[in-house]
């Protein structure tokens, strides 16, 4: 009966304490990928320009798989969470084992299409001497998916059951073997091979495949697996996985919508040259350094949402988002007025020429406003996300992606001023988002069943 007492008391409780208990450990687990995607950019920056230019299309076709994972992490997110605050938990064990039975069926689908369609589509839209080497980069880089949705699986666990402070040791050992393997193999140290810009797929591979390893080692070892009798059936479950599927489907899709757009993007932009290439990956490292709170409350903002409404406090639901909104813009603002302070700084990390100094200054300077928009922008499309109102969600990023679709291709294509104007669809994206995700939920429609 006392265990039982221990494990029902999941309840969050909406004040700044249970915000930041929740966020400041997803903030350090996400902080640490993101150094290591520097520290990777940086290192392929010292091996050559074109790696570093290379790394920006491969690194977006990689997202959009990797946050399809992210969709129906955050979807399992919001299942674990809506248990706990109904005081269910014993139903975690049956929701973990089917979200790994469907991430191992997803990560499956999107290899083989990686493998046998990507190249078809690729051919056709990248630049010609560019598509070999990042074709054969995506062919080793997809082969890590299944590790990257496993891991993300046990961390939806840890952070659900508000043991978030666990996050750490599984993103802390992924981080540190990237940078090490990235060192090994991109030049060839202690006698293993020379691999250049292959060697930085590779060494992502095994890294996400030691995080998967320790996260789930971490949930054994800690007592959790006993706790939540974890892992001990796979066998599948109809209810829980439609459950799962019905919220992650539209998340799913919209994830993939988005980065694809995003895509679509940096192929227009490999038509700029290779500088335009090169700074425009440096910006996606600024968008996931200044993107650590962001994302670190967004997943706070889905958590909390649907927890109370487990508890059948929808009262509280608006108010617990506008905290964590405040949150959100107040530490996202540190970090974009530090960069903003020491730009030169940042891009000489990256071992470039002082014209790739000049031209990178204005274009962190517009992405900069983008990312304030941001760090609201997402509190609230994850407090929906939260609601379960996940095909809400959806029509909100078809909304934005049309719009963001239409200015970029105009600014790109038929009136092309400079790189920092072409990243101001930033602006148009996030101010959509914002704006339809506050009004939907101010008008309260998400508490209809």
């Amino acid at each position: 009966m006392e265990r039982n007492e221990t494990i029902n008391d999941l309840r969050v409780h909406v004040d700044n304490k249970q915000i930041l208990s929740i966020a400041l450990p997803i903030t350090l687990a996400i902080l640490i990928p993101q150094l290591n995607m520097l520290v990777n950019s940086i290192f392929l920056g010292h091996l050559s320009h074109e790696a570093l230019g290379n790394a920006g299309i491969t690194g977006v076709f990689y997202l959009i798989f990797a946050v399809a994972g992210h969709g129906l992490n955050s979807s399992m997110q919001s299942v674990f969470s809506g248990y706990a605050g109904s005081g269910k938990p014993e139903a975690f064990k049956t929701v973990l084992a089917q979200g790994i039975r469907i991430s191992i069926q997803l990560s499956v689908v999107f290899i083989l299409f990686t493998w046998l369609v990507a190249p078809l589509i690729l051919k056709e839209v990248a630049n010609p001497t560019s598509y070999p080497a990042e074709m054969s980069f995506l062919k080793i880089r997809i082969m890590g998916l299944p590790f990257l949705y496993l891991f993300q699986m046990g961390n939806a666990f840890l952070i659900a059951s508000l043991n978030s402070r666990y996050l750490l040791i599984g993103f802390a050992c992924e981080a540190l073997c990237n940078v090490f393997f990235d060192y090994l193999l991109i030049f060839g140290k202690f006698g293993l091979p020379t691999m250049g810009f292959n060697g930085a797929a590779v060494a992502s591979v095994l890294s996400e495949c030691i995080g998967m390893i320790v996260v789930f080692v971490v949930i054994v070892y800690s007592g959790l697996k006993k706790k939540f009798n974890l892992l001990s059936s796979f066998a599948k479950d109809v209810v829980i996985s439609k459950q799962i599927l019905k919220v992650a489907l539209p998340l799913i899709l919209q994830f993939i919508l988005s980065l694809a757009t995003w895509l679509v993007f940096f192929l227009l932009i490999e038509t700029k040259g290779p500088m335009a290439k090169a700074i425009s990956n440096t910006m996606r490292n600024v968008f996931g350094l200044a993107g650590v709170f962001i994302w670190a409350f967004a997943g706070t903002s889905n958590t909390m949402v649907s927890n109370l409404i487990g508890q059948k406090r929808e009262d509280m639901v608006i108010p617990i988002i506008k905290k964590i909104s405040y949150w959100s813009l107040s530490l996202c603002f540190i970090i974009i007025l530090i960069l903003n302070l020491f730009p030169i700084h940042f891009f000489k990390l990256f071992g470039q020429n002082e014209t790739f100094l000049e031209e990178g200054i204005p274009v962190i300077r517009i992405v900069s406003l983008g990312m304030i928009l941001m760090s609201v922008a997402n509190i609230w499309l994850n407090g929906l996300t939260g609601t379960g109102k996940t095909k809400i969600n959806l029509l909100i990023e078809i909304s934005a992606i049309l719009l963001y679709l239409i200015y970029t291709w105009y600014f790109m294509k038929y009136h092309y001023v400079s790189l920092a104007m072409a990243w101001s669809n930033e602006f148009i994206y996030w101010t959509t988002i914002l704006s339809m995700a506050y009004f939907y939920m101010k008008s309260e429609k998400w508490r209809k069943g």
